[in-house]
């Protein structure tokens, strides 16, 4: 029979006890430990438990936390604890027998009935833990969102960041201590905002502006990435996500690099999808890392190092592309490395690579397609078509 559980997560507002269950008052006095931050911890009433202040960073408290595990201990979160909260992080370090946890409305409820907004269409997003350029990828004249931020200085930080991508005129919500007495609330644009501010605070946008929405296509036009003119371009870049087919919870091996635009739109279709790029060139790396940062998918893992070698320890793929780096000691290193039904993408411009890609088919069967491009350009007075190198591209299944 298993243990009953010794951590009980209690989702708390800004109105301290008052908003509790009678399930949460009574794990509250039956306590022998309460952990939590300083500002709840302050609301609560006199209680015979010990009070623990959850420390910062927040890893830290966890194995505080495991300290007291003969004891019955109350963790204090905001509002509900597995919405950008606390209650995550403890599911995924303890058992689950161990815990159980009670929300209360979250913030993103008390902010959304405040605006009077239909929550199933509005963007709720934890950043008090992100940076702001994971706003980036929803950004859009029609985005509505509510935001969780760590300070009062982040929402400055944030409507400077709404400015410089085009949304100055976007409407600021801003509420402080949301659901609480203390409750503030204070309405503004990005581009003129001038308040300061005090933790809690939540942010809800109207968004408008000039400002450029990514495409939810494949293919982003170019000039949403740095780089040394090394780049999948967008054409081909299309057609390579096409054949690649990202998928919910995929993971991507990107081998070359270059600027990790490949990798990047693998990232962008869904916010489950992962990526693994291999890269040996440090200013490379450089810039496949600020592309990344500035499109709002930091996750990308950026991998120093030539293939095959690179290659081992790995997480498996479900997906792999060669943008560069294609010789034939790598397709052999795949075909041992690589789980069977791995979908695979390689591209290839050089007659070299081409012909490794030509015999590569003949055993593996598979698509193979040479796609030849144009675009028009001056000509003297007139105009003519330029014609860009032709691209061999092998698809298929290992």
């Amino acid at each position: 029979m298993a243990d009953a559980p010794w951590i009980t997560i209690i989702g708390l507002g800004e109105d301290g006890p008052q908003g509790l269950s009678l399930a949460s008052h009574a794990m509250l006095e039956q306590a022998e430990v309460v952990m939590g931050p300083k500002r709840h911890l302050d609301l609560l009433p006199d209680l015979k438990a010990d009070r623990v202040e959850w420390p910062v960073p927040f890893s830290d408290g966890i194995e505080i936390l495991r300290g007291f595990k003969d004891r019955q201990v109350v963790v204090l979160a905001s509002g509900d604890p597995f919405w950008f909260g606390a209650g995550t992080v403890i599911a995924r370090e303890f058992n689950e027998n161990e815990w159980r946890a009670l929300p209360a409305p979250s913030t993103f409820a008390h902010a959304a009935s405040r605006m009077g907004w239909a929550i199933e269409n509005t963007l709720c997003i934890g950043l008090h833990a992100a940076p702001l350029p994971q706003l980036r990828p929803h950004l859009s004249p029609v985005l509505r969102a509510i935001i969780l931020l760590r300070d009062g200085d982040a929402v400055k930080a944030l409507g400077d960041y709404l400015t410089e991508q085009g949304f100055g005129p976007s409407a600021m919500t801003i509420m402080e201590a949301v659901g609480g007495p203390r409750e503030r609330t204070i309405q503004t644009t990005a581009e003129t905002l001038t308040e300061t501010f005090s933790h809690p605070v939540c942010v809800a946008i109207e968004a408008s502006g000039t400002g450029s929405a990514l495409p939810k296509s494949s293919g982003l036009p170019d000039d949403f990435f740095m780089s040394d003119g090394v780049m999948t371009k967008r054409p081909m870049r299309a057609l390579t996500l096409s054949a690649l087919a990202p998928r919910a919870g995929e993971r991507l091996w990107d081998i070359g690099g270059g600027s990790g635009s490949v990798a990047i739109e693998w990232l962008l279709s869904h916010q489950t999808c992962t990526a693994i790029t291999i890269e040996p060139r440090e200013d490379r790396r450089a810039l496949i890392r600020n592309n990344a940062n500035a499109l709002g998918v930091d996750r990308l893992e950026i991998v120093n190092g030539t293939v095959p070698n690179a290659l081992a320890g790995l997480a498996s793929p479900d997906a792999l592309f060669i943008g560069g780096g294609l010789t034939k000691m790598l397709l052999e290193k795949l075909e041992v490395v690589v789980a069977p039904g791995t979908r695979m993408v390689a591209n290839a411009v050089t007659l070299e690579a081409e012909a490794l890609l030509a015999t590569w088919q003949a055993r593996k069967g598979g698509d193979l397609m040479r796609f030849e491009m144009s675009q028009a350009a001056t000509l003297g007075s007139k105009r003519g078509w330029k014609t860009a190198y032709p691209v061999v591209q092998w698809s298929g299944v290992l």
